[in-house]
């Protein structure tokens, strides 16, 4: 017998989260009988910090036919084209993690294969002239990718840095247009299937009674839903990625408009600055048992380059996530299922990447055992890749005798990333899986920034011709160059978008 759908489809708070699954259900679920209603409250805060995202967040925004510039009008949006690392590989070092292709390949051989062969050759230079994306933020200069991927601006991708809370209103405004129906109140108790154990009802502290059928929590950290009421356990990830505290504040738009989000390494953690139109937000990470809250926000406040426009405001979270993304009949989305900081602009790709997985796996009432299941591996997958390209930053530092960083740079590491050390280590190779969200060669970027430099490089490199790769080299890293002077400025691109 083939079970009843789902009609009502309720989402258990707004923020981010709450409303990209608002603004997705009302496109794609929306089938005039089902019901989709979203409930929060104006008493309650959302975390609201993340500005920076990575280039998957073009792919959700095309899916909800979003105009780019109506998009970037409404949330004061500015291009991102990588981030930019100071002292991570050691106090006064300094690299990007760009956004698009490095170089190209040689017969199928992977390009910085070539690069680290011939890396001392005269006018070879840098990883770093390589990448379009890379070279076109150092003039703070941006455009969109050329048709054809083979020219130096046709390897361009970028991504967002916004105002999260803006983007949140922008996507409540097409929701509601699209039949979602919001519901203003606290949830102050559940109500649940005796049968199956499921989640049957909200009850609001005004005594209002909200049915569904699937609960969706974005309830942010208290994870109303899924941690407190179904008790899927929570896996702390604290001793590989101990920060514990974030101290935010936004201060003054800061010029000119660098499309880089820039992460900066301190003694107990690092700070970030994000260019948006209106303002630069500002953040410092750290972990509490190093700095104290009193001294992350007065080093915060020391640090900012333009006047601050608000006050400081503290964040606490734990590193990790929930062993299930999915029990019952709730899913939760981001803080609800799991956290990670932001040192790599991850949040909002893991709520879209959950809202996608959901989409594509999406139930009836009689929800199949196999759906919830391949939905919790392919979410923890993604979780557990994500955790071990941000740990690779702390365990590959180079800031010696600073207790923090020596603690991190000598602690075990998962398996699954001491092997990728392992094989990038022995001749430069990186092998991509099927959960991986980086590509190979935002590993190279980051593992070669952080100064994890290979003993050797792929053998087949010695079967092409010396001469001839050393000139390709310099002709590639020419091109870029004239490519990226050629560009407009970022703000001026900006301001005619």
């Amino acid at each position: 017998m083939i079970a009843a759908p789902i009609r009502d489809l309720v989402i258990v708070g707004g923020g981010t989260a709450g409303w990209m699954m608002a603004a997705a259900a009302a496109l794609y679920l929306n089938d005039g009988r089902r019901r989709i209603t979203l409930v929060e409250s104006e008493a309650i805060g959302t975390v609201g910090v993340g500005e920076a995202t990575i280039p998957p967040i073009r792919d959700f925004n095309a899916m909800l036919g979003i105009d780019e510039r109506a998009f970037l009008a409404a949330t004061g949006g500015t291009y991102k084209l990588g981030i930019a690392f100071d002292g991570w590989g050691a106090p006064g070092d300094s690299y990007v993690h760009p956004f698009g292709r490095m170089g190209r390949d040689f017969n199928g051989i992977d390009f910085h294969m070539a690069w680290l062969k011939h890396r001392a050759a005269p006018g070879v230079g840098p990883l770093g002239d390589y990448w379009m994306a890379q070279v076109a933020a150092r003039g703070a200069r941006f455009q969109h990718p050329a048709t054809d991927p083979n020219t130096p601006t046709g390897q361009i991708a970028y991504a967002f840095h916004f105002d999260a809370a803006r983007y949140a209103a922008f996507l409540r405004e097409r929701a509601e247009a699209g039949g979602v129906v919001r519901v203003e109140g606290k949830v102050a108790g559940v109500a649940r299937d005796p049968a199956t154990g499921h989640v049957a009802t909200l009850v609001l502290d005004d005594g209002r009674r909200i049915d569904g059928d699937l609960f969706v929590d974005c309830s942010g950290f208290r994870s109303l839903l899924l941690g407190q009421e179904m008790g899927v356990p929570f896996v702390d990830w604290r001793h590989w990625l101990p920060c514990d505290r974030a101290v935010a504040v936004p201060s003054e738009r800061r010029d000119p408009l660098v499309p880089l989000t820039r992460a900066t390494a301190h003694d107990a953690g690092w700070r970030w600055r994000i260019p948006l139109q209106h303002r630069t937000g500002n953040g410092v990470v750290y972990s509490s048992a190093h700095l104290s809250d009193d001294d992350a926000g007065a080093r915060l406040l020391a640090a900012l380059d333009t006047p601050a426009t608000d006050t400081p405001r503290t964040i606490r979270f734990a590193t990790g996530r929930r062993a299930r993304s999915w029990e019952g009949n709730v899913v939760a989305l981001g803080l609800s299922g799991g956290f990670l900081e932001p040192l790599e602009s991850t949040s909002i790709h893991l709520i879209q990447s959950g809202i996608s997985k959901l989409l594509a796996l999406f139930p009836d009432t009689g929800f199949a055992p196999v759906l919830r299941d391949e939905y919790n591996r392919l979410m923890g997958a993604q979780y557990d890749a994500v955790r071990d390209f941000v740990i690779l930053h702390y365990h590959a530092n180079g800031r010696v005798g600073e207790p923090f960083w020596d603690a991190l740079r000598d602690m075990a590491i998962p398996n699954t990333l001491a092997t990728r050390i392992a094989l990038f280590r022995e001749k430069g190779r990186v092998l991509r899986y099927d959960d991986d969200l980086f590509s190979i060669a935002s590993w190279v970027a980051v593992l070669l920034g952080q100064g994890v430099m290979p003993r050797g490089y792929d053998p087949m490199v010695d079967a092409l011709d010396d001469g001839a790769v050393v000139a390709a080299l310099r002709g590639l890293r020419a091109s870029y160059a004239q490519a990226a002077g050629a560009m407009p400025d970022h703000a001026d691109y900006l301001r005619r978008m």
